[in-house]
């Protein structure tokens, strides 16, 4: 006994679809966004006084931000987004820890 209504199926089958589309997007789609959010946060964190309260974070999130500038150039945009994240959240922390100090 089928217990499943076809349009339950047919819907399914059209989300996941236009999911897995979305997700393939991202991997083609330059981080434009990405990008630029590291940098500002980078800026902040420079602002902030890092250099001197949270050197090594700051180092941290330049050399991340340089490895996503890398891929970016040599087209892995996967990459480029996972590292200009990465290097977001490391300038939040340097901005962070300089503040608090």
């Amino acid at each position: 006994m089928n217990t499943i209504p076809l349009f339950f199926k047919k819907h399914f089958k059209t989300s996941f679809l236009a999911f897995a589309l979305v997700l393939s997007a991202c991997a083609t789609v330059p981080p434009v966004q990405e990008m630029s959010d590291a940098r500002q946060a980078l800026d902040a964190a420079r602002k902030a006084g890092a250099e001197v309260h949270a050197a090594g974070d700051l180092q941290s999130a330049e050399t991340l931000l340089q490895n996503a500038e890398q891929a970016l150039q040599d087209g892995d945009y996967k990459q480029a987004r996972k590292d200009a994240e990465a290097a977001q959240s490391r300038a939040v922390v340097a901005q962070d820890k300089s503040l608090n100090e």
